[in-house]
């Protein structure tokens, strides 16, 4: 019995499934013209604070007094950053912020990483105290520590150097936490069969835990890069001489000293913040892609 294969022809699709998957609010064009319409509404009121304080520092601080709602009041004009930048030591806080921000996000994810990593696979005594004091750690607010830090830094005679500064910020319980729950759902496979040909744990953990572990270190980095930067407090505290003062530290005394004036406070944040808006322009893709397969956006 002899049978002749019928060719099968592909089936047509839809146009709801050749578009891919449809949008929450139905397939058309119609949804996508409104989707687009509410995310250019929240872009402009996200950017109005912004486009609002870089016209209010490109202006005179008489104008800027003037009363009106607009922000363009004047010409546009330099003044108030080259009176900042001519008052202040601007170029040596902005190297002492990339200094610290950069010793800490260093320190404080090889300290979190090999942290996490003992408590995830790690079967040692104790381990579950550790544990449950670096989670009650995380509700613990940081204004609660600066007494008893400070009065370490002066036991240590450690106060206006940059050990100081660095040392007390490298302690990141939520960080450990969140790298633990990653180090978790790693697959156990790979690692013991590196074990079975004669690695050791720390081979094991640089060969195999690390590069697996790549955009969650990526993500605890930016995090904690951005966290140091913007620290205002604890510097303020624990420096007294100019030439160790952080950029937002720095800038705030030059604003201090010469009372409110409001073209120069707009231009002041937008100089500390500056470092940070490159940064984000030129990592903005591993920026997203961190936090959108680490899951780091809601915590």
């Amino acid at each position: 019995m002899s049978a002749t294969a019928t060719p099968v022809r592909p089936r047509r699709r839809t146009p709801r499934e050749a578009g891919g998957s449809p949008m929450l609010l139905g397939p058309g064009r119609l949804p996508r013209v409104l989707a687009g319409t509410a995310l250019a509404v929240l872009a402009t009121v996200w950017l109005l604070p912004l486009v609002w304080a870089v016209a209010t520092s490109l202006q005179s601080e008489q104008d800027v007094s003037k009363p009106g709602l607009s922000p363009l009041k004047g010409a546009f004009t330099l003044e108030s950053y080259q009176q900042i930048l001519d008052r202040g030591n601007v170029l040596t806080w902005a190297f002492n912020s990339f200094l610290v921000a950069g010793l800490v996000t260093l320190i404080t994810v090889v300290v979190s990483t090999l942290a996490a990593y003992g408590f995830a696979r790690g079967t040692f005594r104790g381990r579950r105290v550790l544990l449950a004091v670096t989670v009650a750690a995380i509700m613990v607010p940081p204004q609660l520590l600066v007494v008893p830090l400070f009065e370490q830094m002066l036991l240590f005679n450690l106060v206006d150097t940059y050990a100081a500064v660095i040392l007390p910020q490298v302690v990141a319980p939520m960080m450990v936490f969140i790298l633990k729950r990653f180090f978790e759902g790693l697959p156990r496979d790979l690692e013991d069969a590196a074990r079975i040909d004669g690695a050791s744990e720390g081979r094991v953990f640089l060969s195999i835990v690390l590069p697996l572990s790549r955009p969650i270190v990526a993500a605890v980095s930016i995090f904690v890069f951005i966290g140091a930067w913007n620290n205002f407090m604890w510097p303020f505290i624990v420096t007294n001489d100019p030439g160790l003062m952080t950029l937002p530290v720095g800038l705030a005394t030059v604003k201090d000293s010469f009372g409110i004036l409001y073209a120069q406070s707009m231009a002041s944040a937008l100089l500390a913040s500056l470092p940070l808006i490159v940064m984000f322009l030129l990592f903005q893709r591993r920026i997203i892609k961190s936090v959108a397969t680490t899951g780091l956006g809601g915590t």
